[in-house]
């Protein structure tokens, strides 16, 4: 059953057990609690009162009990106990020695504390592990039925721990307190006293470590104990005369409640004093909880009764001149020097009723007697006190007061006057109850009393007069009274909080604090101003000066407010003046502004809507979030204001987190850019996407403004849908760029944004230069290269490639050195075709970087030879690599390239061709450098062997000029060129032999589309079936003939084109006409077909039977062969490394 506290009533009675519910408990945050019964289940339930888990154990549920750090669930039967979180899948149970009764957990929930049948207290960490046993003395005869950690805080405990150390260490009076309880008692009396001491102060030192839990238990050996979470007991038993069935801790851990078979629920300190009933019931108390952070008790008792108690804590306290004395934790009484800020703790051990202080006597009424003290000297500062009597009598009495030989006690009309040692002296009986009393001095035993009456009467008593002196009567009933120093005035304060003073002598009224209100009732506020300063309370002022500004007495008004400090209403007062000096006279308008400051905002805006200002009364409606009464006011007004506040109502919406409200009305109100960015910041994709969609294509910026938290909520399909929208293709395009998914090539954004920019190439600069920067973060610097060169940044991919080139060459990644030198190369020709003023140095660089790639391609397979055991290549092949590499290093040798490694592959290869002229003169020139170790003994050999060789090389290895047929030195000291004729040889980019190819050029005037076009006409020539090439020797001149069968026909064309004029230093290149070109074959001509603004280059097969191929890209000549070869092992050409099909296309 759900009940709720503040009337009772029942809310819903939950149906989800069987049989007889034994226990329940919520959770700490009050968002769940379970339930046990005998039907050996478990459920949680949410605060929805809905049932949300069950789980069942092998007998009946005793007690459960969450975890109060977390919603750890702790649940006992009477053979095993379990342990729930949300976070596991199951329950995990431990086995029970003995029946568990009841459990707790501690106030930090590392630690669980079962209470056991059997008697003993058993100790588990969360994980259900036992770290604590305690057995109790009584064992299974006395049963332990309620267990209880002390929730107050281990800091909080610390702190005042430290505060009682401090004090301690200013007074050292405190010392002296212990003394106090033996001092009139007998040897037997003062043993037990001071066992009691030691007791307590075990208590007190236990609560104050940080380190230690404080556990209560209760039995039913009728004991009631304290332990730490070590398992040792603090102080003695408490011995309760009932079984407890119930204990539970109240107000933070100060309280004990304890209920059980003496049909009560009791009040006892922490350390296990009793203070008193909290409430009778008609049978066993099996129950009682306090309820959180909150002064409520709940008991529950065997008849099903469900009681609910507030408990309040009353003041008691005492007061003469500077000692003030009070009670604290309802056992103790602190006495206080008012001007010194000493302190001193008195501990009674038992509930402290009355307190009442006099001089150097201080007078404590406990329930069974009453205790007096008095100061140890004269001396105005001391506050040592100690035992002076003790009256062993229980009294029942309203008011206590003390004199300097006497007590005496107030019986509703009766006043008793007692001597320290309990004997009544004398006694009063008034005509009325008494409300007060009031020591006023006099001598020691002679001292006189002011007592004030419910009915008005105010009578002086003297202790030793048995005759009550009456000093006046008024009217009203007394609720307290004061004498002056000079004994001839009476200040009097009535049951309606009104201060009279009266003349003693003459009982005239000399003063009453009420007049004000009659002038205030008149408007008479300067008047009541001046009453008001005679003397009237707080309260008194601020209603004056309420009811002056009301009035529009602002003068009179603003002193008030002064006197009370209240700084806002002084403001107000200020504008108001300030508005009048500018000329407003509205008082509609002033008192409208008055009466919104106080609250009263339907009067306000009447007055604001009579005085024509009904903006002011919207806005204050407004900014008071009272909306309602707002749109009543307006009624059917201006749409504008009706807009208006309806952007307020969002924002006010907006401000409380109340952020799907506020977009609606913000949508309402045409403020679309608010509602954009609500939706965007809570991430409400769909809000935004009806937004976009309404929105019209001319309003860009709500429309850019949803592009935008779609992007950044990670949509960029409908992002890219609102920018086609509003034709905003360059954002639209960096939307496809920001997605970064450039490395698959076939996402949707990365090719739309291709297919964009080549649509519209103004573009090309915002895709490819993301594009070629996020290739390079990721290592991938060719294809980077390849995107600046598409984005026109030509430094960029310049920058790039020269640095690729460098770390190739570096890292000794020459075949790499010699690509990337290539793509250099190619990319300076596109500088010069694109930008003139750079034509000629772009060109330089061209051919510079043409021939550093060549050197570092071959150079590549001389360094592998060298560095690795096995070579792919023939040693021809080596040999004329290394030839060619030794006449182009004639002047400065390129970083990388080593002229040893050079040097020492060709005398190696030349030796074993038979080359050894060659290969002394590699020899020769490898002494003069500098040789790595581990080449030197083999260099050394080489040196000494070869020089038993015949010095000249073998006829074979000779190289051919085509052009002239003569037979060149293998060492050429014109490099890599005919010695006769200067003619370029044109060499094999694999093997490096000399091919049969002469370059020709053309005659001027004749352009390369046109020389093409007459090669293509290919004249056919007569008999050319049958013709035949034949060799003809004349004037040293070797010219090939093609010639008839029978007959030789006139010569070849070109043929006549390859003489030259001996004996000439200067190269003399092959001119050719459109006669040359009309008779040359399209299958024997190769031409270099390169970009502008270079010319392209022209080749003449002189042996047109073997095959010579021409990579259409890097323009490098192969045998076919040796090219098919390549192509098979690379996929690609092996010098630009351009894929076969691209080559095709």
């Amino acid at each position: 059953m759900v009940y709720d506290t503040s009337d009772g009533t029942l809310i819903q009675p939950l149906k989800g057990h069987k049989e007889t519910v034994y226990c329940v408990a919520y959770a700490k945050d009050g968002k769940r609690f379970a339930s046990g019964s005998a039907d050996k289940t478990v459920i949680i339930w949410t605060s929805k009162l809905e049932g949300i888990l069950k789980y069942t154990h092998n007998d009946s549920i005793q007690c459960v009990s969450y975890n109060p750090v977390t919603h750890q669930l702790a649940s006992c039967s009477s053979s095993d106990f379990g342990l729930w979180s949300p976070e596991q899948k199951s329950v995990s149970k431990h086995k029970a020695n003995s029946k568990i009764t009841c459990c707790s957990w501690t106030n930090d929930g590392q630690y669980l504390a079962l209470g056991m049948f059997s008697g003993v207290v058993s100790i588990r960490n969360k994980n259900g592990e036992e770290k604590v046993k305690i057995e109790r003395p009584g064992g299974s005869l006395s049963p332990v039925w309620s267990i209880s950690w002390n929730p107050s805080s281990r800091w909080e405990n610390l702190w005042n721990a430290r505060d009682s150390e401090e004090e301690e260490a200013v007074h050292s009076c405190l010392e002296e307190i212990p003394v106090l309880k033996s001092i009139t008692c007998s040897s037997q009396g003062s043993e037990a006293e001071e066992e009691e001491h030691e007791e307590e102060e075990s208590l007190r030192d236990a609560s104050s470590d940080e380190h230690n839990d404080i556990l209560a238990v209760a039995d039913w050996g009728q004991r009631l104990s304290f332990y730490q979470l070590s398992g040792k007991q603090i102080g003695k038993d408490r011995v309760l005369n009932f079984d407890p069935c119930c204990v539970s801790y109240f107000s933070k851990g100060e309280y004990i409640l304890l209920g059980g078979s003496d049909k009560q629920v009791s009040l006892y300190t922490k350390d296990g004093v009793r203070l008193g009933t909290v409430g009778e019931q008609s049978t066993w108390v099996w129950t009682c909880k306090a309820k959180p952070d909150s002064n409520y008790v709940a008991v529950g008792s065997q008849d099903g009764t469900i009681s609910f108690y507030q408990l309040i804590f009353s003041t008691v306290h005492g007061l003469y001149k500077d000692r003030y004395a009070y009670r604290d934790s309802m056992t103790d009484v602190i006495v206080q020097h008012l001007i010194t800020e000493q302190k001193v703790r008195i501990k009674s051990r038992e509930l402290v009723k009355k307190i009442a202080i006099y001089k150097n006597r201080l007078a404590i009424q406990l329930p069974e007697k009453i205790q007096i003290y008095e100061l140890y000297s004269d001396d105005s500062s001391d506050m040592h006190y100690r035992m002076k009597e003790k009256i062993a009598k229980k009294f029942e009495c309203n008011l206590l007061v003390v004199c300097s030989e006497h007590i005496i006690l107030c019986q509703e009309k009766r006043l008793q006057c007692l001597s320290f040692n309990g004997t009544k002296e004398r006694e009063w009986l008034m005509e009325s109850l008494i409300r007060y009393i009031k020591v006023i001095g006099g001598p020691s035993g002679r001292e006189g009393l002011l007592v004030g009456l419910k009915n008005g009467q105010i009578l002086k008593i003297f202790v030793d007069n048995p005759f009550a002196i009456v000093l006046l009567k008024q009217s009203t009933a007394v609720r307290c009274l004061d004498m002056s120093a000079s004994r001839n005035k009476l200040a009097v304060v009535d049951e309606n909080d009104t201060c009279l003073v009266y003349d003693i002598h003459t009982k005239e009224l000399l003063f009453q604090s009420a007049p004000m209100y009659q002038y205030l009732e008149r408007k008479m506020f300067k008047e009541a101003y001046q009453i008001a300063c005679l003397g009237v309370t707080d309260a008194d002022w601020k209603e004056l000066a309420m009811e002056a500004l009301e009035g529009l007495e602002f003068e009179t008004a603003k002193k008030a407010f002064t006197r009370v400090r209240d700084l806002r209403y002084l403001e107000l007062i200020s504008n108001i003046e300030e508005r009048k000096k500018r000329g407003e006279n509205n008082n509609d308008l002033f008192l409208a502004d008055v009466y919104a400051y106080q609250g009263k905002f339907h009067e306000a805006a009447k007055l604001y809507r009579r005085s024509g200002h009904e903006n002011l009364a919207l806005d204050m409606y407004s900014d008071l979030r009272m909306f309602d009464y707002a749109k009543d006011f307006l009624s059917s007004g201006d749409p504008k204001d009706t807009k208006m506040l309806i952007i307020k109502q969002a924002d006010w919406a907006k401000n409380i987190n109340e952020p799907k409200a506020a977009v609606e009305m913000y949508i309402t109100a045409g403020e679309h850019m608010k509602a954009i960015e609500i939706s965007g910041e809570q991430g409400w994709v769909d809000a935004l996407i009806d937004i976009a969609r309404k929105l019209d294509k001319a309003e860009r910026e709500p429309l850019r403004k949803c592009a935008y938290y779609f992007k950044k909520l990670l949509n960029h399909g409908y992002a890219a849908e609102t920018y086609m929208k509003i034709g905003d293709l360059k954002a639209l395009i960096q939307l496809h760029v920001e997605t970064q998914q450039w490395d698959e090539a076939s996402t949707i954004h990365s090719s739309r944004a291709f297919a964009l920019c080549d649509k519209h190439l103004e573009f090309k600069d915002d895709v490819y230069v993301p594009y070629a920067q996020w290739l390079a973060e990721n290592d991938r610097f060719e294809e980077a290269q390849k995107a600046f060169h598409k984005a026109g940044r030509q430094s960029e991919a310049v920058k790039v490639l020269e640095q690729l080139t460098h770390n190739a060459v570096v890292e000794t990644r020459f075949n790499d050195a010699a690509y990337y030198y290539w793509m250099l190369s190619m990319q300076c020709l596109d500088i010069a075709q694109e930008d003139k003023p750079k034509k000629t140095e772009m060109l330089q660089k061209f051919h510079h970087f043409q021939h550093l790639a060549e050197l570092y391609h071959v150079y590549h397979s001389i360094h592998k030879y060298i560095e690795e055991p096995f070579s792919f290549h023939l040693p021809g092949a080596l040999f004329n690599m290394s030839r060619f590499l030794l006449h182009s290093l004639t002047k400065d040798t390129p970083l990388g390239i080593s002229k040893v490694n050079t040097l020492y592959a060709l005398a190696k290869q030349s030796k074993a061709l038979g080359a050894y002229k060659l290969a002394r003169h590699a020899y020769d020139k490898l002494q003069g450098l500098q040789i790595p170790a581990r080449f030197q003994k083999s260099i050394e050999l080489g040196s000494l062997t070869i020089r038993s060789k015949p010095f000249h090389d073998s006829e074979e290895l000779v190289p051919l000029c085509y052009r002239c047929s003569t037979n060149n030195p293998l060492l050429n000291n014109l490099g890599n060129v005919c010695i006769n004729c200067r003619q370029p040889f044109v060499f094999s980019a694999s093997s490096y032999d000399v091919l049969h190819l002469v370059e020709f050029y053309l005659e001027e005037g004749i352009t390369d589309e046109e020389a093409v076009a007459l090669i293509d006409l290919e004249v056919p020539r007569l008999n050319k079936k049958d013709s035949k090439w034949q060799e003809k020797t004349s004037d040293n001149v070797q010219t090939m003939l093609l010639c008839e069968a029978e007959e030789i026909e006139e010569d070849d064309p070109f043929t006549a084109k390859l003489s030259f004029e001996q004996g000439g230093s200067e190269f003399v290149p092959v001119v050719v006409n459109r006669a040359v070109l009309r008779s040359l074959s399209r299958r024997d001509v190769l031409v270099k077909r390169w970009p502008k603004p270079l010319r392209w280059q022209y080749f003449r097969s002189l042996l047109p039977d073997a095959s010579i191929t021409m990579c259409p890209s890097c323009f490098q000549m192969f045998h076919s062969e040796d090219y098919e070869l390549l192509v098979l092992q690379h996929n690609c050409c092996p010098y630009c490394r351009r894929k076969i099909d691209e080559s095709c296309q």
